[in-house]
């Protein structure tokens, strides 16, 4: 492939950044099976994660080509009913900025651990990523068919990125699909400083709060 092709890929998926802010916010009273779909697809930052899940799986190929794909939203599932429950999982922003960041360096890197490995590894983004959905699936008016809406567009992004690296693995002995990793690890970092941002943010507030109490 050309690499003005692949100019093409790295520039679509840079269009996604400038609304990262939105990433995963799902306005109260919103629900049922679209709006489900809709958000891991709008959500920038769940989408680049689950993108790289199966690129990785691709580029490591043998069974890890479909087991990745189909463990990752198996664990979401376990993350979004903690998330419903209300049960504390800090750090939510900061563990899938890493997602993305962890995911797209083991690309970059064409690291191709034991199937294992792999699979823990994206089980702990999972979790984050599903606490992120079930947690806003109380807001849903129709929290069952969001969910599988959220778990069937989860699925469609990995067959994405399976293709994508598919396609992609054989050309220059990878290193197309290598640059892609870095460049998703790039865009990871931006995540990690708006994640980063957004809780000095909030503990500024804390702290403005707690000096009205003389603390």
């Amino acid at each position: 492939m050309p690499l003005r092709h692949l100019a093409a890929l790295l520039g679509l998926i840079a269009m996604m950044i400038p609304q990262v802010a939105a990433a995963h916010i799902t306005q109260t009273g919103s629900g049922g099976f679209t709006a489900g779909f809709e958000h891991p697809l709008s959500g920038y930052d769940h989408f680049l994660a689950m993108f790289a899940v199966g690129l990785w799986g691709a580029q490591m190929g043998g069974s890890r080509v479909w087991s990745l794909p189909v463990t990752f939203p198996m664990i979401m599932v376990v993350g979004g009913v903690i998330g419903i429950l209300g049960l504390p999982l800090p750090g939510i922003e900061i563990g899938i900025a890493l997602s993305i960041i962890v995911l797209g360096l083991a690309i970059a890197a064409a690291w191709k651990p034991a199937e294992w490995v792999a699979l823990a590894i994206i089980s702990v983004f999972a979790l984050y990523h599903g606490y992120a959905h079930g947690a806003e699936l109380p807001m849903a008016a129709d929290p069952a068919d969001y969910a599988i809406g959220f778990v069937l567009a989860t699925g469609f992004i990995h067959v994405i990125g399976v293709g994508v690296g598919l396609v992609l693995e054989p050309i220059r002995q990878g290193r197309v699909s290598r640059g892609l990793g870095v460049f998703i690890a790039v865009v990871g970092c931006s995540f990690l400083a708006l994640a980063f941002g957004l809780l000095t943010a909030q503990l500024g507030f804390l702290q403005g709060g707690l000096s009205l109490f003389g603390k």
